[in-house]
């Protein structure tokens, strides 16, 4: 193995003081994103534009988390039977690809590192979260809170992002961690607390609140639902 190998940096993590009913039943841990951010100046080429997908189903943004480099294109396939949107007004880069018909798709290319809170303009419950990077070595935690990445020997700033997770919580986290090229055994486990998070309803594009009882027939008629 040459000093550039890329070199497996593994472990796991576990959620606590949470109340969502998945990691409460089911010990839940996925959805967690883990990323290396390299501290010594390093040139690498501009990563290549790749492309991914959330689609729109069921009234749903699927996947509901989505993380990638800077300067990758997603596309937003529409496969309801009706209109959709996506837009995003929040942290992170903000866009509105507008109201599309079913069976069409829009696209949208993430240049600047962030969390993007992704919703519809016209359903309320639909949301998606996308957290764009602008380092290549990331993972998203399994199910058991299993994470695996590769990255070359350096020193580098690990981070850690949960969206049911406060800003103070995450920063206890952070920490340089050394790659050396060697095999080395898992890191060890990461405990990310719930407490202290408060879900807050969101408005619709226009900053303004949601109509009560939006029916999709009556907004786009001979749309079936």
């Amino acid at each position: 193995m040459s000093a550039a190998d890329p070199t497996s940096f593994h472990g796991r993590l576990e959620l606590k003081d949470s109340r969502d009913s998945a990691v409460r039943k089911r010990a839940d841990f996925s959805g967690v994103v883990v990323s290396l951010h390299a501290l010594e100046p390093r040139s690498r080429p501009a990563p290549p534009s790749r492309h991914f997908e959330i689609s729109q189903k069921d009234k749903m943004f699927r996947p509901h988390l989505l993380a990638v480099e800077t300067g990758s294109v997603i596309d937003f396939p529409n496969a309801d039977p009706i209109f959709h949107n996506a837009f995003s007004s929040y942290s992170g880069q903000v866009f509105d690809v507008g109201l599309y018909p079913p069976g069409t798709s829009r696209a949208v290319r993430f240049s600047r590192a962030g969390v993007a809170r992704v919703f519809c303009n016209i359903h309320s419950a639909m949301s998606a979260l996308i957290v764009v990077l602008d380092t290549p070595y990331f993972a998203v935690t399994a199910m058991d809170g299993a994470y695996s990445l590769s990255a070359p020997p350096g020193t580098y700033q690990l981070r850690v992002y949960h969206e049911r997770a406060t800003e103070e919580a995450l920063r206890t986290l952070t920490r340089t961690v050394q790659i050396t090229g060697a095999a080395s055994g898992p890191q060890p486990t990461m405990i990310v607390s719930e407490a202290g998070y408060l879900p807050s309803p969101h408005k619709n594009k226009h900053g303004l609140d949601y109509p009560q009882g939006t029916d999709d027939r009556a907004v786009y008629p001979g749309v079936r639902k």
